[in-house]
């Protein structure tokens, strides 16, 4: 028996022999062995480039090799993208928003391992990204290719997306609830009772697979030796403040500069330049280098300033340890830059690893400080406001405070700091929220309308396409066109009203039958009027690249029944009906609703 036909008997199996509701919760196990398998590989792949690559390095002095191996890795990735890949795979999670809300949970075949092969490549060689996104996305695309192969429909489909990111996330941080928070805030994905069950068995499957292969231990070491005090709310709030500071001056420097990379003609020059940019920071910072989750460890299970030292390793700080504050305070400032020369450059790699990273270090520095100013005659535990910070630096980043409370509690085991883990978090949160309204991966798709929410209306707006309601086929008449060239034109055509465009298809008008009516049926004037003397201006115009939102109300505030749709040149395209559209607009909003 041939595979396809093995696959075919086995889908006519599963489709007979099981409900839709049934067949989701299968495939939700599915998606969460595969992701979590995948998470596991990606995590090996990473850790033995890195190791083959600097485990001779001397700790004591600055390591040339640095100057190189960023630019080797990032062009290697470039080549492996242009040669096997040839499709864009960079921002992984902006990429799953996307599709959700133009591609109707559809993602490429490739995705389920070509990011993971290339973040790899990328931060194996020290681009200064996480694996994070690039594993939500193969998890995603598993989900996603599961949906389309069992013809589920477009709701279970986007959940099963869902699926495979909260098991990505749960299978490569072994946190089962950060996972399923992470699909509702990050991803959008509707929190019901139907949509919970299945989020949850592939986030449980996925962990339970990280632990069968990596062992129940939590990601990083932490081991509580002072518990929370009331007298450290003040400072868990000012921590938070900082936080949100920090997230809105990362999110806005990685924009900016990846902005400037997209400006710069020509692969070969993007990898130069981000390349040698994020070479240069590795070299003077070896803590950029990769994804930064030593330095996390190393401060995280420090007992004294002195054991913190250990980040100074390798860089041309080492024989300076007095000046470990200013060079963490310094990595805060250029880690932005270095994480978004990776990715401008054409690296493949995410934010979850640079949000943890800054915040470990911003607790870390906030605490140091506090205590050596002797605020509030309160000393610090500094591990525990390392703890904090990476809580509340991720809760600003991605605007989702609760995946950053429960990402960090699991990561660590820090169960017993929830109460100022939800401090920072919220303050944080709200900190972030005064200057931005969205995260770093939906702030592009926003300005585009092509972000999906928990707004039902706005959601199945953003789903309808704006080609599936235009109407194309009105015969297309002309300025000079008598009366009697216009009725002969459209007497076998059901419409009513008609575009009139010049000869390079520009819209200068419409013709309106409910106004000409009188016109029409007498003959003797067939002669005597020209289209130009019985057009109007409609009124309004709908644009090609306006949004569901726009078009809707566009039509509210005209009180049309049908306007015309033109280009960004002018040039008609065809008619929405407005009828038309409400009745697209209803079946969606069924089909989006259904269970």
């Amino acid at each position: 028996m041939s595979a396809k036909s093995w696959l075919t008997s086995l889908l006519s199996v599963l489709l007979g022999r099981f409900s839709g509701r049934q067949l989701l919760l299968l495939l939700s196990l599915a998606v969460g062995v595969a992701a979590s398998l995948a998470a596991q590989l990606l995590k090996w792949l990473i850790e033995e480039i890195k190791f083959l690559l600097t485990y001779q390095f001397d700790a004591t002095q600055a390591n040339r090799l640095y100057l190189v191996y960023p630019v080797v890795g990032i062009l290697l990735t470039t080549l492996f993208v242009r040669i096997f890949v040839r499709d864009n795979i960079g921002h992984g999670i902006t990429k799953i928003l996307y599709s959700l809300s133009r591609e109707r949970g559809r993602l490429k075949p490739h995705n389920t391992w070509s990011s993971l092969i290339a973040s790899a490549l990328t931060i194996g060689f020290g681009g200064s990204v996480g694996a994070e996104s690039p594993i939500v996305l193969t998890g995603s695309a598993i989900g996603a290719d599961l949906g389309e192969v069992f013809k589920l429909t477009h709701k279970r489909r986007i959940l099963l997306i869902g699926c495979g990111a909260a098991a990505a996330t749960a299978g490569i941080f072994k946190a089962p609830i950060a996972g399923v928070l992470f699909a509702l805030e990050v991803l959008m994905i509707d929190l019901t009772m139907s949509s919970l069950l299945p989020l949850l068995i592939s986030a449980l499957t996925a962990t339970c697979v990280a632990y069968a292969i990596s062992g129940t231990d939590a990601m990083f070491d932490f081991q509580l030796v002072d518990a929370f005090g009331i007298r450290q709310v003040p400072s868990c709030l000012l921590l938070g403040a900082l936080c949100g500071l920090v997230a809105f001056y990362a999110t806005q420097t990685m924009v900016l500069t990846e902005g400037m990379f997209r400006r710069i003609g020509g692969m070969l020059w993007r990898v130069l330049l981000g390349g040698a940019l994020l070479a240069v920071l590795i070299f003077l910072f070896p803590p950029l280098y990769g994804e930064g989750y030593d330095t996390v460890s190393t401060l995280l299970a420090a007992n004294s300033e002195l054991e913190a030292t250990d980040v100074l390793r390798n860089s041309l700080f080492y024989a300076h340890p007095e000046l470990l504050l200013l060079f963490l305070a310094l990595i805060v400032g250029v880690k932005s830059f270095a994480t978004a020369a990776t990715n401008g450059a054409g690296g493949c790699g995410g934010t979850f690893a640079p949000s943890l990273f800054l915040g470990c270090l911003t607790g870390f520095i906030f605490s140091d400080l506090w205590n050596r100013l002797g605020l509030l005659s309160t000393t610090l535990p500094v591990r525990n406001y390392v703890l904090l910070g990476m809580a509340g630096l991720m809760s600003a980043f991605f605007q989702a405070p609760l995946t950053g409370v429960f990402l960090i509690a699991e990561l660590t085991g820090g169960y017993q700091l929830f109460l100022p883990l939800m401090i920072v978090s919220a303050t944080a949160y709200l900190t972030v929220q005064l200057f931005l309204r969205r995260n770093i991966y939906a702030i592009r798709l926003d300005k585009q309308g092509n972000l999906l929410t928990h707004d039902t209306d706005r959601n199945v707006l953003t789903l309808m396409s704006l080609d599936t309601v235009v109407d194309a086929g009105a015969p297309r008449l002309t300025p000079e066109m008598t009366l009697g060239q216009l009725v002969q034109t459209v007497a076998n055509d059901e419409r009513s009203i008609f575009p009139v465009c010049d000869p390079l298809g520009n819209l200068v008008g419409i013709i309106d039958f409910g106004r000409i009516r009188r016109y029409i049926f007498r003959s003797e004037l067939y002669q005597r009027f020209r289209v130009s003397e019985l057009m109007s201006q409609p009124e309004a115009e709908l644009y090609k690249d306006d949004t569901m939102e726009r078009v809707m109300e566009k039509f509210r505030k005209s009180g049309a029944g049908v306007l015309p749709v033109v280009d960004n040149q002018n040039r008609f395209v065809g008619f929405i009906n407005h009828s038309r559209l409400l009745e697209n607009y209803r079946q969606l909003v069924k089909d989006y609703s259904e269970e």
